[in-house]
């Protein structure tokens, strides 16, 4: 789309600097986060799942490679060449890895935030070349004289204004839901991993009202002390495995209809826990021949290959694809209550693995996992207790979404200058 807007190379608006190769004998435990291409999610945004992080007393050395709020970053190498990630203050303070361009608005000629935009858009257009592509890296110095429209510094700030708006609330929402999920997890893990109620009753000191769901004593299993009562079994016992299919890629009349079609690429984070929209989506006719099924609302999805382990609770009815399985609790079990059984029993298998590759996922799989299983009821009073949480994460997703296909239909609006931003207050 043509711009209204003069247009600059980029290197003569922004500071550009790459990041650094950090050893990883030299990461510890704690001190500087050190930010690498695995901790920028796709839509931008920053986590510390697996971070990495750098003594303190080695920090001064490597002064250049500070990231600061509004930086936007770029991953030049690799599986997710091309990715834009944002620096937010929370992120800080953070040192960045190898393998990613630095971007930094230079003061008085271009908004850092807008920056952020304005670059995400031209380079998506871009990198239109890498779609299906053996390519697998960029050149800094191809990007470098890369032009990008540059309005009034002031229209810049009006833009990131009304577009960090809509950002913001994605963030907020994000970082709720991760407080959300905390506490559902917590609650699962006190129930039925660290069987808290039962110590409580077994000790006779202060009760919380679930307390009198739980039996008062542990006793000996195969695997450990287990409350009286509760069982120890296979997990395929307690599950209904659902298997997934593609229908045929050549056939146009079963795809791009009504039925989502998940598969590993649609996986959520695992604080988000559903995936409510997917990539692809196929037609009742694609469905009805192919192995694909439609799998109910609340099934739990496991990827079974390439990427092992993702998990998704379908937020809709949706199908999937032949490298994934569905889980479903057998009659009377509690649909949460089965996904954070199987989560918990995942961490289990990626541990067990012992720096092995963990690669796949059959049914012999969830033979051999031995999990501890209360009464139904239990399960029941589980999912009662986390539904108001699980539906606001639900809830905080959809609105996500419609926030983010609002500023998506904004940006390329706002840059062409065919809609002016409000002024920011």
């Amino acid at each position: 789309m043509a711009s209204d807007y003069p247009e600059q190379p980029l290197e003569e608006v922004a500071d550009l600097s790459g990041g650094f190769a950090f050893k990883s004998g030299d990461y510890s435990p704690d001190g500087r986060f050190v930010l690498r291409t695995l901790n920028i999610d796709d839509d931008g945004s920053i986590h510390r799942k697996d971070a990495a992080f750098l003594p303190l007393e080695k920090c001064d050395q490597y002064k250049r490679f500070e990231l600061q709020e509004h930086d936007t970053l770029f991953v030049m190498v690799g599986a997710t060449l091309g990715k834009v990630g944002y620096v937010r203050r929370e992120s800080l303070p953070a040192l960045l890895n190898q393998n990613m361009w630095r971007i930094r608005g230079r003061e008085g000629l271009c908004d850092k935030r807008y920056l952020q935009y304005a670059f995400r858009h031209t380079v998506a257009q871009r990198l239109g070349w890498a779609s299906g592509s053996a390519r697998d890296f960029v050149r800094r110095d191809d990007y470098r004289t890369m032009k990008i429209p540059v309005p009034p510094l002031q229209e810049q700030k009006r833009i990131a204004h009304i577009l960090g708006t809509l950002d913001d609330k994605i963030e907020l929402n994000r970082r709720m839901n991760a407080t959300l999920e905390a506490m559902a997890r917590t609650l699962f893990q006190s129930w039925f991993v660290n069987f808290d109620p039962v110590r409580r009753n077994s000790e006779g000191g202060a009760k919380r009202p679930e307390d009198s769901l739980f039996p008062d004593s542990l006793e000996d299993s195969a695997i450990g002390e287990i409350p009286i009562g509760w069982e120890v079994c296979s997990l395929s016992k307690k599950i209904e495995l659902l298997s997934g299919g593609t229908p045929k890629t050549s056939e146009p009349t079963y795809w791009d209809g009504d039925v989502p079609w998940y598969s590993v690429r649609d996986a959520p984070t695992e604080t988000d826990v559903w995936v409510i929209q997917t990539d692809k989506s196929v037609t009742e006719q694609g469905i009805a021949n192919s192995a694909a099924k439609i799998c109910p609302e609340k099934t739990t999805i496991i990827s079974a290959r390439g990427t092992v382990g993702k998990l998704a609770l379908t937020g809709v009815p949706m199908a999937m694809n032949q490298s994934c399985y569905g889980i479903r609790g057998i009659s009377g079990y509690g649909d949460f209550f089965a996904y954070y059984l199987v989560r918990e029993a995942t961490v289990r298998l990626q541990q067990n693995a012992h720096g092995s590759v963990f690669d796949t996922i059959t049914t012999r799989t969830f033979e051999s996992l031995d999990c501890v299983f209360p009464n139904k009821e239990l399960t029941i009073a589980f999912d009662k207790a986390v539904e108001p949480l699980l539906s606001k994460i639900r809830a905080n997703l959809h609105q996500s979404h419609t926030l983010a296909t609002l500023r998506d239909t904004l940006l390329p609006k706002l840059l062409a200058g065919e809609v002016q931003a409000p002024t920011a207050k």
